[in-house]
């Protein structure tokens, strides 16, 4: 069956439509954070730590974060190098699809640098991560981490 211009076209379109929408959900496919939280600090405290569950529908990357909070965001790990903590910065944390990653006090963290105020319990520091996918595509991902006391609890209500 031969068909008309127009519709040759229509077919053609329609087709395209069917073999790109797969590869637009996955794209649109977003990365979860869940249990944000800042440590309080206390009046003088230049640095704070946020930590949060993240996790990703697909393979991805947390490359960098920034706050308005501070000066300065990085992403952070502690380790323990012979009987010795350690922290450094590092380039980001991998994220394996479907797996929760947890930045947490005394691993991967993100640090701010330079507090423009202290933390309060109780606050919210809003926090913006980047996201890399497998194809160097960056995402941004705006969050909010709750502030809790010096050991970490929630505040009460």
């Amino acid at each position: 069956m031969k068909l008309i211009p127009p519709i040759r076209s229509l077919a053609r379109a329609c087709c395209l439509v069917c073999l790109l929408v797969p590869a637009t959900v996955a794209a649109q496919q977003k990365v979860e954070v869940t249990n944000a939280w800042a440590r309080a600090t206390v009046p003088g405290q230049k640095v704070g730590g946020v930590y949060m569950d993240v996790r990703s529908p697909a393979s991805a990357r947390l490359v960098a974060a920034s706050s308005p909070a501070a000066a300065t965001a990085e992403i952070h790990h502690m380790r323990l190098e012979n009987g010795v903590m350690k922290m450094s910065a590092v380039a980001g944390v991998d994220l394996p699809p479907g797996q929760t990653v947890k930045l947490a006090p005394g691993g991967y963290h993100v640090m701010l640098i330079d507090l423009k105020k202290p933390l309060a319990t109780g606050d919210a520091v809003p926090v913006i991560l980047t996201i890399e996918d497998d194809k160097k595509t960056r995402q941004t991902l705006e969050i909010k981490a709750e502030v809790r006391d010096v050991m970490g609890g929630k505040p009460a209500h």
